[in-house]
Order: structure tokens, then C-alpha cells, then sequence
């Protein structure tokens, strides 16, 4: 959607696809008037008891619809009713799209729900005359087949936050040459046994935020850890610590993993979103992290790990046993990353069954997560790719107090229908909290799983 802003009142026509994406859609137009086709309630009752993935958020968006509704007269639902907001008055309305037509339609053979309401569609713009009629689909295919029969078509767009994955965050930058060569002054003082440099940046310094790392070529490390106007304030790191940490026996192989460990084992940060290719240490770097400190630490008193898998809602419900033995086929990259940390004991086997006994470790699917409240808990999320940014909202809220949440993904391996890159719940978190204070978001490099891996990943 190009402009939702535009003072022509539009005719925005929902598909089932954007009420599952973002259950609040409806009121993310404005002042212009938003219609659900009758078809798209249909599909919303009859999903709502399926899949456990979408039917929360199927009932989520009935209830929304019900209370914009509320008593509204047939004539009224069909006309529009006007959508009361919660800062106070109206802006916008709401109808059902209902079709009336006594003879068979032949734009479409009316043999899918998509062919169904495209065939309304054209049928309302013939008697709206000149007014404007969008539909608006994460559907690709559907948008096309509207075209082509005359139908404007958007995708949804008002929870993507960037149009380009490069424009993300990596959560540092790396400098060629020394960063203080791009200092116009620095002020420098001790503190606690830390060193904090405010400095002015020359006019070409990349947009900084808070909590993002200065990395430069002679081992300079620097935090950020406040932006005022032109002045930043620098928390100095020292690069060799930082490689020479260490969790559950596990060091960082690179500095960008040395600053994921780091943000990892920090008590005052709260978010740690790490983001990379397939090997690149995220998961065991986690891992590492959270047995440190729930079996060492004691900072934490159990280890939440689930992730998102396209299908698991399907299966799930069909495996034998508790919730715990039915989410551990679907959780081999955790099992496989503690035999990794065992590698060198005699009995790597002996070592993780061992380990599962002890560590307060529970594995839970990200559907029964909705509703529950962990206290002092590490919350491990991962495939966080394949969340919506609704669905990434429900699960960090459920994070209470003493907890720590890692989100963990890929996003060149979205598995989720009508997700892409920066559509992705993941992109919408790390663009959301950059500047949270107590989050820090890290892109790793390399594939240090092997070289065939590396290999794999630069060539296929």
C-alpha cells in the first residue's frame, strides 16, 4: 500500500492472508473505508478451530471486526460503520462485502475463494464508477490475477519497516583504518574500572544507534552506549577479552561472535536478537550462554527453548507422548548443538543425556507459549524468521520479570507462506529495537560449521 494518508477516501478490500498476518489490519488505514468479504469471514470461522499457528489470530481478528461492528443494522454493515479509535472519535469505516449477483459471473470460474471475491471485486468497481477499489493481499498470485482482471492490488505493508534487507542493522560497523581518525574531539574519563570516551564524529560516520559496536582495523572496540545530538558516548572494549571469554567451555571463534557472547552473558541486556547464515554459531553460542547461566551463574532458574517450524502445527497434535517428547524431533538443532559443546568427553552421548537431566532445559512449541508468563527464565526462540511481527509481538510479551529473550534466525531461509525478508517478524524486531537500551542485535559472519558448509552457503 502506497499511501494509506491520502485525503480521497479509498476502498481497501481485505484478503484472509493480511487478518492472519496482522489480526488489527483493519485499522491501519486511516481515514478510508475498509471492506471484508463475506468469503474472508468464512475462511476466518472455519480456520479459527484448525492450525493452532493461525487460529489464535483468526479469532483475534473476529472479535476486532465483531466489536467495530458492534450493533450496527445489516444495512449499515453493508453501507459502513465508522471505526471508533481508542485515542477517541472515528476515522475510517468498516462493511461487509456482500455479493448480490442473481446471474453466474464469468471473469473468474468461481472455483477458489480467490477467484470468488476477485469476481466481486469487479462487480463493485462497475458500480462504485470512478471510485477507487484496492485489494490488498500478501498473496502474489492472487495480486496478479486482480490485475489482470482490472482489480488495483497492494501487498500489506504497514508493519514492514524497511524496503531493503541491506538497510538493516548489523548491530556494528566495521571501519577501515583507525576510528579515531574519523574524531573531531574526544573527551575521556574513568569510571568504575571502565573507560567512556564522548566524542564528536566527523560529518560522513555512518547513523549510529544505541548499543551498536565501533569496530576499526587496529583492534579498536567501541560500544554505544548514548547519542546526544552530535556527541556519542563510547564504552571502550577491549578486543582480547572479548575473544577470550568463555561459556560452558565454548570461546568465540570471531569478534563478532566474541560481541554475541558478550551481549549473551550481560545481565542488563534483556534482548539478544542474532541474525546469520546456517553455521555461523548462533544456536550454540545461545546454548553455551544459557547453560552457563542457569547450571553456573544461577542468574537464571530454567533454559524456555522453542522454535518456529513450518508444519509442526499439522504434527504435533499426532506425535505420541508429552509436550516435551513431541517437540524434541523438532528441537535436533539444540540437541545437536549440546552434543557439539561435548565433543571432546569421552562419551559426547552419555554427556548430553546427562546434561538434559540436570540443566532445567523444557522444550515448548511457540503455540502454547500465547498466555504464559516466564519468570527468571531464558527464553530461546529459533527459526524466528518465520514469525509474523504479530506473532513476534505475543512471544517477547510473554517475557516476565528476570528474563532474557534470544531470538535466533536466518532470513534467507523463510519457510512461511506469504513471509519474505523484510516482511519477517525478525526484520520488524530488529528494526523496532534498535534503540532499546537494554537490547543488542548482532549479525554473525562466516561459516564456521566446516569448510564444506562455507562452501555450500557461498555457492548453491
Amino acid at each position: 500500500m502506497d499511501d494509506y494518508g491520502s485525503t480521497q477516501p479509498t476502498l481497501y478490500v481485505l484478503d484472509t492472508n493480511v487478518l492472519i498476518h496482522d489480526p488489527e489490519a483493519l485499522l491501519n488505514f486511516q481515514e478510508h473505508h475498509v471492506a471484508i468479504p463475506m468469503t474472508v469471514l468464512e475462511e476466518l470461522d472455519k480456520l479459527k478451530g484448525g492450525k493452532v499457528s493461525v487460529a489464535a489470530e483468526c479469532r483475534q481478528a473476529i472479535r476486532l471486526i465483531d466489536r467495530v461492528l458492534g450493533g450496527a443494522s445489516p444495512e449499515q454493515v453493508e453501507k459502513g460503520v465508522p471505526i471508533q479509535r481508542e485515542t477517541g472519535g472515528s476515522r475510517g469505516w468498516l462493511s461487509i462485502l456482500m455479493s448480490k449477483r442473481a446471474e453466474p459471473v464469468t471473469w473468474l470460474p468461481e472455483d477458489s475463494s480467490d477467484n470468488r471475491i476477485i469476481n466481486q471485486l469487479v462487480e463493485l468497481k462497475s458500480l462504485r464508477g470512478g471510485d477507487a477499489v484496492v485489494l490488498v493481499s500478501k498473496d502474489i498470485n492472487m495480486r496478479l490475477k486482480a490485475r489482470a482482471c482490472g482489480i488495483a492490488a497492494e501487498d500489506y505493508h504497514t508493519d514492514q519497516l524497511v524496503d531493503d534487507i541491506g538497510l538493516l542493522s548489523r548491530g556494528y560497523h566495521p571501519l577501515e583504518g583507525a576510528f579515531w581518525d574519523r574524531v573531531s574531539t574526544v573527551e575521556t574519563r574513568q569510571s568504575s574500572g571502565h573507560t567512556w570516551h564522548k566524542v564528536r564524529l566527523v560529518a560522513d560516520f555512518p547513523a549510529l544507534h544505541v548499543n551498536e559496536f565501533i569496530l576499526d582495523e587496529q583492534g579498536f572496540v567501541g560500544w554505544v552506549k548514548g547519542i546526544r545530538q552530535d556527541e556519542v558516548l563510547l564504552l571502550d572494549m577491549h578486543q582480547e577479552p572479548l575473544l577470550h571469554q568463555e561459556a560452558w567451555g565454548l570461546v568465540p571463534r570471531d569478534i563478532y561472535q566474541a560481541l554475541a557472547l558478550f551481549a549473551l552473558l550481560d545481565p542488563d541486556i534483556h534482548l539478544v536478537n542474532l541474525t546469520g547464515a546456517a553455521g555461523s554459531g548462533k544456536t550454540i553460542l545461545a546454548l553455551a550462554a544459557a547453560i552457563e547461566q542457569t547450571m553456573v551463574s544461577k542468574r537464571y532458574r530454567r533454559i524456555i527453548a522453542t522454535r518456529s517450524v513450518q508444519g509442526l502445527d499439522e504434527d504435533i497434535g499426532f506425535l505420541p507422548g508429552t509436550e516435551a517428547e513431541k517437540m524434541e524431533p523438532w528441537l535436533g538443532a539444540i540437541t545437536d548443538n549440546l552434543e557439539a559443546l561435548h565433543l571432546d568427553d569421552e562419551n559426547p552421548h552419555g554427556s548430553v543425556d546427562y546434561l538434559l537431566q540436570k540443566v532445567p532445559l523444557q522444550f515448548k512449541s511457540l503455540n502454547y507459549i500465547r498466555g504464559r508468563s516466564f519468570q527468571q527464565s531464558l527464553i530461546l526462540i529459533d527459526e524466528c524468521q518465520n514469525l509474523t511481527p504479530h506473532q513476534m509481538k505475543t512471544i517477547i510479551t510473554r517475557a516476565g520479570n528476570g528474563s532474557k529473550v534470544v531470538c535466533l534466525g536466518n532470513l534467507a531461509q523463510i519457510d512461511t507462506p506469504y513471509l519474505s525478508a523484510t516482511s519477517s517478524g525478525l526484520t520488524y524486531l530488529t528494526e523496532r529495537f534498535k534503540d532499546f537500551p537494554h537490547g543488542v542485535h548482532i549479525t554473525l559472519q562466516g561459516v564456521p560449521r566446516s569448510i564444506l558448509a562455507e562452501y555450500a552457503e557461498a555457492n548453491m
